[in-house]
């Protein structure tokens, strides 16, 4: 029987660097894996890539991986965001692109126990952080998901 991997995923968009960094440390998370395509932007605040894997490793000796293949694509981000389409074709070509780059086979277990997946994204209902979670779920099945 597998071991029960505890996955976490987190949005930063409407918490305080205090909620944030507070939501990480009473869940016991080990490591936070990046999922953004773009974590160096102005917008991301407190979690700019180099300054959240300082925050985390002084905050809360957690561990910070950045994960582009667990990215949507510019082109599928920008047709969501920017054109308008709708969460069932972003959801879809999402899916399509990981089942795609098999991410199953590329990302370790050992890894994604006790980490949190990291997005924008205020709640996990439109993300695709939810989306990468619930594809692993769905492929090992000995996941346990839980959104902070």
């Amino acid at each position: 029987m597998k071991k029960q991997i505890n996955l976490f995923t987190i949005g930063f968009t409407k918490k305080t660097a205090q909620e944030f960094f507070d939501i990480l440390m009473k869940s016991g998370v080990k490591r936070v894996i990046d999922t953004r395509l773009n974590n160096v932007s102005q917008l991301a605040g407190f979690t700019k890539k180099s300054d959240l894997q300082y925050f985390l490793h002084q905050i809360g000796k957690i561990d910070y991986i950045h994960r582009q293949d667990l990215a949507p694509t510019q082109d599928i981000l920008d047709k969501y965001k920017k054109k308008g389409k709708d969460w069932q074709t972003y959801e879809q070509e999402f899916l399509q692109l990981i089942q795609q780059r098999k991410i199953e086979e590329k990302i370790s277990p050992d890894i994604l126990d006790g980490a949190c997946l990291l997005c924008s994204e205020a709640t996990p209902h439109h993300c695709h952080r939810r989306l990468v979670a619930e594809y692993l779920l769905n492929q090992w099945g000995n996941i346990k998901i839980s959104h902070l």
